[in-house]
Order: structure tokens, then C-alpha cells, then sequence
């Protein structure tokens, strides 16, 4: 029965794409965050292409029929580019052949998706569905894990049942963890500037109840990098808050409250950050981080995709027991080999070397300094109708800046979903880029004092 709920699903989807040709876009989008395929393994659903249709369809109907008026090529594109071809060479040449093509095929899907996004998403309601379907399709994920924390309190790392029991992909504890408190920002955007679902009070709850589950994903998984995650939000949210003491007084309060409330096991987990010799899942990363360098410093064009297959580790775990005023001290020897790397910078830095990190650094870089100046060019005054953007890029910076923490403790590089976050920023860079050049600076009379533009000025490359 789910088999043909998802496969009619897809194919309404498909069907309202022949006369709407963006709808292939969100298809594709909402096909490669669920991945029905992964959740009906043995019914008819699985045995379609039904992402590869959405992907053709999605790039063959927007060269036919789509508007192409204006279009630019930004630098953050050709740098997605330059880094696609990185790859490609390099997957050539891997130390790992057939395990780098395995990898490399889902991986360019996800470059040239977040090259194409910009092409497309050209409008206001396009960029705010491409958001809105995003929120949506992690959410069916989100809302079901938050519901058995509830029920059970989690499942710990890597036992929550989720819709895939798969701990791999967006369903990896931690992976879901980081996005799930990555789109809380734009939760709250679409809930404050929506326009598909106008916020009423069934959307406000709504809201409310999916970014409750977006907090519960952190203890449901038991993943420390969801806790650091949260804890970063809300210090980036100082910056925009109306009321920092009484939101900071709030804060206090829910913590207050929900920490007797957390599951034990989940205060014993997060306890481990403090100690990270005591805990090999820590020790193995901080091993893999330093075999990296040292493989770099070796390799420095990297060995392609799952190069840490060769890796070999040892390393101590120190554990201090306490009684009373006495400490004893208890080391094991830990021998461990194809150890993953356990974070994205490091993953950039072993498979694509030092060029490689380099344009991924740059990538994120300039998504930040993008998102900062449109946030402070439109955030006061803005021209009328554009009240809706400053408060995106905002919400698009938190994200990425949720992302960028936690993707120092998982090896997300690739991750699809981040990079249609960097396509949704591309997007709302290039749109603002078109509405200040079609917006000229409004006459002021000799006789005033000149004053600034209420219009945005042209935005740099």
C-alpha cells in the first residue's frame, strides 16, 4: 500500500510537471531527500527510475520551455564547477577504483543539481517553493523520528527507527540531526514570509510542532554533533532577536525544564564530549584526522573517493576512575583500519587534497559573505515587496553555519541537501543581483538633501 501511495505520488508530481515544468525541480528534490526507493525496497516503486525521470525531466524541460532571459553564470557556480571536474579526475585516479565510482555516482548529481538550481529558481515563488519543499520532505523524516523520541526516547545512535533502517545517507543519526536543526531558521522564515500557505493558525502549529520534532531528532539519534549544533543556533539567533534578555531568560527556562526530562542515556552520552580519550567513538576520530594529514602531506592531489579504506590506527583511550581524593588511571590499546573520516574537511582533504579542500572552503566562504551582505542591504528600508529577503539570507547564513559545525564531526562533503542550500543561496544572490539593476535609484529634488537609495545598490559578482 505505501509502494503505490509514493509511486501515485510521484507520478501526480510528473503529471502536473508536463504543463508546470518547475514542478520536476521539486520532484526531484523531494524524490532525493525521501528516497521512497529506500523506504519500498520490494514493491513497484523501486524498480522505476523514477529520480533519474525527475532529473531529465527537470533539466529537459527547462531547456525547452523555461525562461532563459538574463541568465548569469556567478562565480560560486563556476566554482561548483571547477570542483566537479575536480572530482571527476580524481575518482580516475583513485586508490580505490570501483568503491570512488560508486560513490562518484550519486556524487555529481548532487554538483550539477546545485549548478542548475540557480537557472531555474528566478522568481520569489520559486525560490520560496524550492525552501518550502525542502522543509517538507526532511520534515517526513523529522516528524517521524520525533514521535518514537517521544514514545521511547530515542533509540541512541544509529537505533532510531527511522522510515530507511539504513544508517546511511540523510538517515545517518547525525547527518539528520545537523539538518534537522539547519532548517529550523527556515521554518521559522516561511512561517513569517510565506506565501504558498499563508500563516494561519493551522500553519503556525504546524510549524511549531515540526520544529519541536527538529529538536527532538538530536536526543531521539543521541548524537553529540545535533547538541553542538543547537547550542550554535541559538547563539547566531542573539543577532536578530528583539529582545535578547528575555529570549536568553527563555532559553534558560526550557533547558530548565527539559534537562531533568532528557533520557539517561542521552545525558551519559553527551557527557562524553568533556573526555574524548575515554571514548573510543572520539579517540577513532582524532586517529583518522591525523592519518589524514599525514596522507595529505603524501598526496597532496588526494586519492579520490573512500581513500580511508587504507588507513591503519592505534591509539590510546584513557579512562580516569575517581574515588574519593584517589585517581586511577586505565589505558587500552585501540587497533582499528578503514576507519571513515568522520568529518567533511578532512573527507575533502584525504579524497580531493589540498586543491580540493581549497574550493570547498572558497565555496563556503563566499556563501557566507554573500548572505551577509544581502542581509545587510535589504534588512532596513527595503523596497517594497523585498521585506522577505534579508530574513532569507539570514536563515540561509544560519544554516550553513549549522552545517559547517557539523559537518567538522561527519563526513558530509557531498551531502545533497547541503548543496541545495548552496543552490538556494546562488539563487537569491542572482534574484537580488536582477531586481537592483531592474530597480533604478529614485529621484531626489535639488532642493533636499540628498539621501541614500531606498533600492538596493548593483551587487557584485
Amino acid at each position: 500500500m505505501l509502494d503505490l501511495f509514493f509511486l501515485a505520488f510521484a507520478l501526480a508530481f510528473f503529471g502536473a510537471g508536463m504543463r508546470k515544468p518547475f514542478l520536476f525541480v521539486l520532484a526531484y528534490t523531494w524524490l532525493d531527500i525521501v528516497a521512497p526507493q529506500r523506504i519500498v525496497d520490494w514493491g513497484l516503486i523501486s524498480h522505476i527510475p523514477i529520480s533519474l525521470i525527475a532529473f531529465v525531466g527537470a533539466f529537459g524541460l527547462w531547456f525547452v520551455a523555461d525562461d532563459k532571459r538574463d541568465l548569469r553564470f556567478s562565480m560560486r557556480q563556476a566554482i561548483l564547477l571547477a570542483l566537479l571536474a575536480y572530482c571527476f579526475v580524481t575518482t580516475q585516479t583513485a586508490d580505490f577504483p570501483v568503491a570512488a565510482q560508486e560513490k562518484w555516482s550519486w556524487v555529481w548529481k548532487a554538483l550539477v543539481f546545485a549548478i542548475f538550481l540557480p537557472l531555474t529558481l528566478r522568481t520569489r515563488l520559486r525560490i520560496e517553493a524550492m525552501a518550502l519543499i525542502m522543509v517538507l520532505s526532511a520534515g517526513v523524516i523529522i516528524i517521524g523520528g520525533g514521535i518514537k523520541t517521544l514514545a521511547s526516547g530515542g533509540g541512541g545512535y544509529g537505533g532510531l527507527s527511522l522510515l530507511v533502517n539504513d544508517n546511511t545517507g540523510l538517515y545517518e543519526g547525525s547527518t539528520l540531526s545537523m539538518v534537522a536543526v539547519a532548517i529550523l531558521p527556515l521554518i521559522v522564515w516561511l512561517v513569517r514570509h510565506g506565501t504558498v500557505f499563508p500563516a494561519d493558525w493551522k500553519v503556525r502549529l504546524f510549524a511549531v510542532a515540526l520544529g519541536f520534532a527538529c529538536l527532538l531528532i538530536p536526543v531521539g539519534t543521541q548524537t553529540r554533533t545535533g547538541l553542538l549544533c543547537i547550542i550554535l543556533l541559538l547563539v547566531l539567533s542573539l543577532r536578530t532577536v528583539r529582545h535578547r534578555f528575555a529570549y536568553v531568560a527563555l532559553i534558560a527556562a526550557a533547558g530548565a525544564i527539559a534537562i531533568p526530562m532528557l533520557p539517561a542515556s542521552y545525558k551519559e552520552r553527551m557527557s562524553s564530549i568533556e573526555n574524548h580519550q575515554a571514548d573510543q567513538s572520539a579517540s577513532t576520530r582524532i586517529a583518522v584526522w591525523k592519518w589524514t594529514i599525514k596522507y595529505a602531506e603524501q598526496h597532496p592531489f588526494g586519492g579520490g573517493f573512500e581513500a580511508y579504506r587504507q588507513n591503519r590506527l592505534s591509539f590510546d583511550t584513557v579512562e580516569k576512575d575517581r574515588d574519593g581524593s584517589n585517581v586511577e588511571i586505565e589505558k587500552d590499546k585501540i587497533v582499528d583500519k578503514g576507519r571513515a573520516y568522520h568529518s567533511a574537511y578532512f573527507e575533502m582533504l584525504g579524497e580531493q587534497g589540498y586543491p580540493g579542500l581549497a574550493l570547498w572552503l572558497l565555496l563556503q566562504a563566499l556563501g557566507i559573505t554573500q548572505m551577509e551582505v544581502l542581509r545587510r542591504r535589504f534588512r532596513r528600508d527595503p523596497p517594497q515587496g523585498m521585506e522577505w529577503l534579508a530574513p532569507l539570507a539570514n536563515a540561509l547564513q544560519q544554516a550553513q553555519f549549522v552545517y559547517l559545525l557539523g559537518s567538522l564531526f561527519v563526513g558530509i562533503a557531498f551531502q545533497p541537501f547541503c548543496y541545495m542550500l548552496i543552490g538556494l543561496q546562488i539563487s537569491l544572490w542572482a534574484y537580488a543581483k536582477r531586481i537592483a539593476i531592474a530597480r533604478p535609484p529614485r529621484i531626489v529634488a535639488r532642493s533636499r538633501r540628498a539621501r541614500p537609495p531606498t533600492s538596493a545598490p548593483a551587487l557584485q559578482s
